[in-house]
């Protein structure tokens, strides 16, 4: 009997201790667990993706599809050379690829060989960035699968021609110089090329390009986003600022709109409108009128005239008896001659 209860209570005592032993071996792949899910949740971007292989995808696609893009003129010598290239590089996803010089136009398609579902959409992408102008090294780092690509349409964000080639000379920068530094702070490919801005890189680093491109086309210089990158990535590096606000280290920019307009000499001032036309002004006649001025005027001349009239008729009677005189002195000597 006190055998048995000495065995029963070892039991209990283990039976206790495994217990106690599965509760912490719990918490401890709940704690661990917990912690991967919050650092997953405080850097999302740090997600390692795992790539895609033939044994992730056993069964073969059903159904072909197939995506032709045309390309210009100018790149056709190119595309000549770089072909036999594209064509290797697709034939390792089972991806066909065709090259129609006749109809200017680049066709890739799926077999029955290939296995992976989005190759074919990324094999689309490879192509349409090759007929842009970028280069075929550029363009196949979009078959990876943390890399992917996007085109931005600038040519309709600002209307004046003039303007948008200055825009986009700056964000080109002298001898590609703010090119190159939004390239090495974004991990980005960029190409400008006529109405459009093509982008090669992590999905992160697409945001801030494109952020930076329709910024410059709206009239903020690229320098200003490019010392916030530069300001980001450094307080990145602090594992105390991490969880904070940035916005305190961030610099802030006014947009000051200083136009070039001169203000007018003379400010006219609009009046009150009235449906009713205005009272005619006062004619110099009726002022003349009402102040009596006219009456005296009118006297004035009377008075004037008539001495002017009789001035006229004193000088034509005068004329008239010099003229009497004149023939009587004549007649006179007619006589006295004859005589």
């Amino acid at each position: 009997m006190a055998q048995k209860q000495t065995t029963s209570k070892a039991n209990g005592i283990h039976s206790i201790l495994f217990r106690f032993f599965c509760l912490f071996i719990f918490r401890k792949i709940i704690a661990f667990y917990s912690k991967t899910e919050l650092e997953i949740a405080e850097n999302p971007w740090d997600i390692k993706i795992q790539p895609f292989t033939k044994e992730d995808a056993p069964n073969c696609i059903v159904a072909e599809s197939s995506f032709a893009t045309l390309f210009p003129k100018y790149r056709e010598s190119y595309l000549k050379e770089s072909w036999p290239l594209v064509v290797k590089t697709l034939n390792e996803y089972d991806i066909k690829a065709e090259l129609d010089l006749l109809e200017g136009s680049m066709t890739v398609s799926t077999t029955k060989k290939t296995w992976d579902p989005y190759i074919i959409i990324k094999a689309r992408d490879m192509v349409k960035l090759m007929a842009r102008g970028v280069p075929y090294e550029q363009a196949k780092k979009v078959l990876d699968d943390n890399v992917t690509c996007e085109v931005i349409k600038i040519g309709r964000l600002v209307r004046n021609r003039e303007r948008f080639i200055k825009r986009r000379q700056r964000l080109i920068g002298p001898s590609g110089s703010t090119l190159k530094a939004i390239e090495l702070l974004t991990d980005c490919y960029v190409l400008v090329q006529g109405n459009s801005v093509a982008a090669i890189g992590p999905y992160k680093g697409l945001q801030q390009v494109r952020k930076v491109v329709i910024d410059c086309m709206k009239n903020i210089h690229p320098v200003y986003n490019i010392k916030a990158l530069m300001i980001k990535r450094e307080l990145a590096k602090d594992p105390l600022l991490r969880n904070e606000s940035w916005d305190r280290f961030l610099p802030k920019y006014e947009r000051k709109n200083i136009s070039k307009r001169k203000k007018p000499n003379k400010i006219r001032q609009k009046k009150e409108y009235t449906p009713f036309p205005p009272p005619q002004p006062e004619s110099n006649l009726d002022r003349q009128l009402a102040s009596g001025e006219f009456l005296v005027k009118n006297s004035n001349q009377n008075k004037n005239k008539g001495n002017k009239s009789k001035k006229s008729k004193k000088s034509q009677s005068e004329s008239n008896d010099s003229q009497q005189k004149n023939k009587k002195n004549k007649k006179a000597k007619k006589k006295h001659i004859n005589a």
